[in-house]
Formats: C-alpha cells, sequence, structure tokens
C-alpha cells in the first residue's frame, strides 16, 4: 500500500493558525454567518449521485518522484470510510490508465513531499522572477527588511503575491506584463520583533503599501528560459491600501455608500486581501476583494456580522492610526470594500474602479466568458463556508479596437446587467448519502440548477429582484440577497473558470471541516463527506453551452483526497494511477483545456502543489501533480502558457511559532535572510512545450 507523509497539525481547514489569523482573521473560528435555512449543496448532493460507475481498485501505486527530490513517505493515512463494493472492473476500464498522458500532461509527476523548496518535475528548470520588496519603480531603495518604510514600500513588489496575470507587450520583443495581487501582509514574518498588541505606525504604513496590486515589466532569456522583472519600465506600477479608486455601477452614489470622507460614495482609497482574479478580452485585469472583514472593528449590525465583521478591535489594530477602519466611527467604509476591482495595466495614470454591479462578498475570482453576441459574463465564488456562487451578466456588448473611445465603452461594460446566484438540485435520494462519500446507487454525484436573478442594472437606474430589498441594498448586501432568494449553500467556492475549449465552468470548493458537524448542514450530493477536509472540484455545464443561459447541469469532476480512500473520485479515471490531491484552490487552463489546479492546505502530509488533469477524453481524470512549493507555503496565480508554467509562492514559513527571530523556511534566499513571498517561473530544459 501506497503510503502518505505524515499528517501536520493544523488549524480547521488545514491552515495553520498563523494563516488563519494574518489572511482571513480566523475565519474558521467565526460563528459561520450564514444563519439562513437555505438548502446546503451537501444536501444537494446527496440527493444527486449521478450514472456512472466510479469505484475503481483501491489499491494506489507510489506517484513517480521527480529527479534528485524522492520524500520518504510516512505512515498511511485511515480510509474515511469503508469502501463501498466496486463494480468489476472491465479491460476498457482497466486500459485507461495505459499509455501516454493527455497532451499537456505528459511529465513526471512530482512526489508528495515537504522539501523547503519549489520541487519540479525531472528535466525541468525553475527560477525566482521577483520577490517581497524588489524595486520596481524609478526612485525605489534597495529592499532593507530591517528599515522598511511605507514610501518605499510603495515602489517595491508587494506581499504575499497571489492572482497573476501576463500580458502582451507589443513592440517589446521578449517581454510581457506581468500584473499580481497581494492579498494580506504575515507582520510576525516581516517586523522584527513585532509587537501584534501595540503595533507602530511606521509598520501599519508598510503594511498598507504592502497590500494592493503591482504591475511589473518581465523579460525572458531566451537562452536560458529565465524570466526576470525590469525594473524603472514606465508601465510598471504600485497599487496600495491608500491608492485612489472609482465606485463605478449601479450603488455608486448610494446613501450605503457616503462617508464623512467621501460625502459622494464614488470614491474610496485602496483595495484589500485582494485573492484571485481574472484578465479581460479587452486588456485589462479583474481582482477579487475577498476577507475585507478582518480590517475593520467594533460592528454592533446584523449586515455586519453576516460578513464576519467583528465587535473588538482588529487583528492589525489599523482603527488606532485611521478612523476610516472603525466602524463605529465610520459606519459605511466596509460598504465600500468586498468588490471586484478592474485594473487598466497599460494605462499607469488610470483610475482602478470598484465595480458594485458584480455584487459585494467575499470574492474569490472574477472570470470572464463571452456570449457569441459578445457580451461579458463573470463568474466569482464567495469563499466562506456554506455560502454561494455567482455570475453576472453584462447587457453591453464589448467593441473591438484601441482607441480611447473604445477603451472607455469596454471600461463600463461590467455596470450594466443582471447579477446572479446559483442554486442546486440533486438527483439521487438523500437517503443515499451518508457522510462518508460512498456512491450512491446511480454511480455519480450530478443533477441540474439555474441562476437566480437578483438584480438588474441599467443606464437609467437599477431593478430589484429580491422581495423586501431595494436595488442598493442587493448590491451592496449581496450575501443577504443570496439568502432571502435560497441559493445553495457551499463549501467554500473559490476558483471559478471556463474551460476555453469546451465552454464547461470548473468550480474549485476548497474543503468544509464544518460540514455535518453539530447543527450544521448535513452531507449532501454536491458535498457528500462529513467534515470535508479535502475539498472537490465541480463541473458546470451552461444550457445550450450558452454562457447567459439560466439553467445548467453540474457534476462532481473531482473530489480530493488520498487516491486510496474510497470516499475520493477522479471523474472515473483509475485512482492508481493518479496523484493524492487536497484542497483545491485556484484553478487555470492550458492551451489544450487541462485544467490546472493549486492547492491551500493540504491535509495529507505533503506541502501544497500545483496539479494538472484532463478534462475530456479517455485520459479525462487523470491527475499529476507538477510541483509543491516550500514550507508553510500556498501555490497561487498560476499561469500555463506553452513553454511557462508560473506560480506565485505566497506566505512562505507561514507555520505557527514563527517569527524573522524564529523563522520555519529558509526560501528563498538561505538562512540568515527573511522569508519573502515570490513568484517563480518553470519550463523545460530542452526550451520544448510544457507537457508534450
Amino acid at each position: 500500500m501506497r503510503k502518505l507523509l505524515p499528517m501536520i497539525a493544523s488549524h480547521p481547514g488545514g491552515r495553520s493558525a498563523l494563516t488563519c489569523r494574518f489572511r482571513c482573521g480566523d475565519a474558521c473560528f467565526h460563528e459561520v454567518p450564514n444563519t439562513s435555512t437555505n438548502e446546503y449543496v451537501g444536501d444537494v448532493i446527496a440527493s444527486a449521485l449521478s450514472r456512472r460507475s466510479v469505484m475503481r481498485a483501491a489499491a494506489v501505486v507510489t506517484v513517480a518522484t521527480a529527479a534528485g527530490t524522492a520524500a520518504t513517505l510516512g505512515s498511511a493515512l485511515p480510509a474515511a470510510a469503508a469502501p463501498a463494493a466496486a463494480p468489476a472492473e472491465t479491460a476498457a476500464s482497466k486500459s485507461k490508465g495505459r499509455g501516454r498522458a493527455a497532451r499537456g500532461l505528459r511529465f513526471t509527476a512530482v512526489a508528495p513531499n515537504t522539501a523547503d523548496a519549489v520541487t519540479v518535475p525531472e528535466g525541468y528548470r525553475q527560477n525566482v522572477v521577483i520577490r517581497w520588496g524588489e524595486p520596481i519603480l524609478r526612485g525605489a531603495p534597495a529592499f532593507d527588511p530591517e528599515n522598511q518604510t511605507g514610501k518605499a514600500q510603495a515602489a517595491q513588489f508587494g506581499y504575499n503575491c497571489d492572482f497573476l496575470a501576463l500580458l502582451p507587450l507589443p513592440g517589446e520583443r521578449g517581454r510581457q506584463l506581468l500584473v499580481a495581487n497581494h492579498e494580506y501582509t504575515d507582520e510576525v514574518l516581516m517586523f522584527r520583533g513585532y509587537d501584534a498588541a501595540n503595533p507602530t505606525r511606521d509598520q501599519v504604513e508598510v503594511a498598507w503599501a504592502a497590500h494592493g496590486l503591482s504591475a511589473v515589466v518581465v523579460e525572458e532569456d531566451r537562452r536560458s528560459g529565465r524570466l526576470t522583472a525590469v525594473p524603472r519600465h514606465h508601465l510598471n506600477r504600485r497599487v496600495t491600501a491608500t491608492t485612489e479608486f472609482r465606485l463605478t455601477g449601479p450603488a455608486a452614489g448610494s446613501e450605503l455608500l457616503k462617508t464623512s470622507a467621501d460625502p459622494t460614495g464614488r470614491k474610496v482609497f485602496g483595495t484589500l486581501n485582494n485573492c484571485s482574479g481574472g484578465t479581460t478580452p479587452w486588456g485589462t485585469t479583474l481582482h477579487g476583494e475577498e476577507n475585507f472583514n478582518q480590517y475593520f472593528a467594533n460592528s454592533a449590525r446584523a449586515t455586519d456580522k453576516r460578513y464576519g465583521i467583528g465587535t473588538g478591535a482588529s487583528e492589525r489594530k489599523w482603527e488606532r492610526f485611521d478612523k476610516r477602519f472603525d466602524v463605529a466611527r465610520e459606519p459605511n467604509e466596509v460598504h465600500r470594500f468586498g468588490y471586484v476591482v478592474e485594473f487598466d495595466p497599460y494605462d499607469p495614470s488610470s483610475t482602478p474602479r470598484k465595480h458594485t454591479a458584480l455584487g459585494r462578498f467575499k470574492h474569490e475570482a472574477a472570470t470572464i466568458r463571452l456570449t457569441s453576441d459578445g457580451r461579458p459574463v463573470v463568474y466569482s465564488g464567495d469563499d466562506e463556508r456554506f455560502d454561494y456562487f455567482y455570475k453576472f451578466v453584462s447587457s453591453k456588448r464589448m467593441r473591438k479596437g484601441s482607441s480611447r473611445a473604445v477603451r472607455e465603452h469596454n471600461l463600463s461594460l461590467l455596470d450594466e446587467g443582471t447579477l446572479y446566484v446559483a442554486k442546486l438540485t440533486g438527483d439521487s435520494p438523500a437517503i443515499e448519502i451518508d457522510g462518508t462519500g460512498k456512491l450512491p446507487a446511480d454511480g455519480e454525484f450530478d443533477g441540474s440548477g439555474e441562476w437566480i436573478p437578483l438584480a438588474t442594472a441599467t443606464a437609467e437606474g437599477a431593478v430589484s429582484h429580491v422581495e423586501g430589498m431595494t436595488a442598493d441594498e442587493v448590491f451592496v448586501f449581496t450575501r443577504l440577497a443570496g439568502d432571502k432568494v435560497g441559493a445553495t449553500k457551499m463549501d467554500r467556492p473559490e476558483d471559478i473558470e471556463p474551460n476555453p475549449v469546451t465552454g464547461k465552468v470548473y468550480v474549485a470548493l476548497t474543503n468544509n471541516s464544518n460540514r455535518g458537524v453539530g447543527a450544521n448542514p448535513k452531507a449532501d450530493e454536491a458535498n457528500p463527506r462529513h467534515a470535508n477536509k479535502h475539498g472537490q472540484v465541480l463541473e458546470l455545464t451552461e444550457r445550450w453551452n450558452r454562457p447567459e443561459s439560466t439553467r445548467f447541469a453540474w457534476l462532481l469532476f473531482l473530489v480530493a483526497g488520498d487516491p486510496e480512500d474510497p470516499a475520493t473520485y477522479f471523474a472515473g479515471f483509475p485512482k492508481e494511477h493518479v496523484s493524492p490531491i487536497s484542497c483545491p484552490d485556484n484553478v487555470a487552463f492550458d492551451p489544450y483545456g487541462n485544467l490546472w489546479i493549486s492547492t491551500d492546505g493540504a491535509q495529507l502530509g505533503s506541502h501544497d502543489g500545483l496539479f494538472g488533469v484532463a478534462t475530456r477524453g479517455e485520459r479525462r481524470g487523470e491527475l499529476k501533480q507538477f510541483l509543491t512549493v516550500p514550507s508553510g507555503a500556498e501555490t497561487c496565480g498560476p499561469i500555463i502558457q506553452d513553454r511557462r508554467v508560473l506560480v506565485a509562492v505566497q506566505h512562505p514559513g507561514e507555520i505557527d511559532g514563527a517569527t524573522v527571530e524564529n523563522p520555519k523556511s529558509t526560501w528563498p534566499d538561505g538562512p540568515g535572510k527573511h522569508v519573502r513571498p515570490a513568484v517563480v517561473a518553470v519550463w523545460r530544459a530542452d526550451g520544448c512545450d510544457i507537457g508534450v
């Protein structure tokens, strides 16, 4: 029997206490914000397992180890449930695991490991593209972590990179424009002697400047494959927690968004906790403000409680230095965060926008698919236990061209249209879902669904489709609107990506350790396991494959975990031929339509990593690990190009007890240096395409 690495103690959801503290404000320990009686996706799944037999052989062979990176595996994890009676394997099913992998996935899988390094397949090379603190703007000083200032940080690459985008740079051969999110700061890993109870103004100003976005030109060395940053390029830019933004769309100017500093309700300073995002067909980038709640203090309102905003002081104590973070003194400031940000990286003088028409919640991502007549459809998940996923269908068509008039038109596309929330229905009897992950009689977790309209914005105004709520309230208190219309409670819907080859939409559901615990909802067809540590990936097919449809079909494409566990499922592919995976987070696609999955908080003893899986053909469900990240790190922002893979290595060394004085990782610069989040590029040593 193949053995996995010993389990690593962690907070619920697979994160260290340090991660929970600084990234999401201990969201796993808060009372679940969604107290509605809406159907839980677990209940749905429990009533909707599909028609194909998926149980394969229980034995799993050891995943091939990359040269020089083999790790000895420890004690095996116990199975979550006794195996269900598996159907007899046919010659056809056995043959699925033989032969060559799908095009784009022909590499030697990396074995699970705990190396304090980025581990890549045999025959591949890597380099650090850019680290936290590297100068990118003109006049920026060299990084000095012992004497960092807010002014210096505002001209340097930010902290904890997450979403990445690589955009073309016409006229500059071998160069591209990299855009990165900077989700949050780890003050205990940034400042020597940090006192969490008494942060200094200098430390807070550095943290403000380390949040936000970076745009930086990068250049390829054609001989080696290395990708490096180009400092002081005229397109390089930093956006921080104090940069000016425009509020646009139907709620802009609402009484709910006006503050003492901005009586117009149309201008806000800064963006916070940018997690995943997306790119637009018109050349901009989208960025989701996720766990914004943790930065605000002293709330007593029910609407704030629904968003997880606390009644006491915040973790970082920013309210001591700027009253806008004190809800008791500035009650509407918190309403100005939790949106999708649009950023124009080709115009350094542009003002980024926050699109209220896409709703306010903990946006994990914002990805676009165009309708046949050129209208953008935006998908976004609300990363919270038992919350929902949404889409926005624009009423305006994209225009082609690069003139100022065309660009201004396209920048308004996400301000008019209809916002929807998803409701899923399963197709199996609830009695067949017992919380162990055992397949129902029809052999698959699947069902149907509908998109429920919440509100529609037009040039003349906005109309609410939710009884008892105005349009402004729907766009500002979107979670409450989802509660009222009976949306389906999901297990932390994170990144959502349409497949550019097939049009199918994939939803990463990271985990939910509270499923079936106490009075919380029990397992269902979309969430078939109680105390779900490992998560799943849902595949959604819009009716007629049209993104503007209001009906869809769904199935669980992947149920994550140890392949030896009978509660796991890999789209019917033989489980002895797949890599173990836990806690899917960000997703992306390669040019062949393979889904690539990065993980966050893996619960199988190995470090987090990046995996590729075929989504179609006879290799559908074949999942292979491409890389792992260093100790304490999360894999973020994957970009899969023909000849290069990029990942953001977020929060390396973020392990309980870690400080500047007591580091738990020495990546990327070795002992005696600050551990630094960074962007890493990987390519084939022979210069050929990835995985072919």
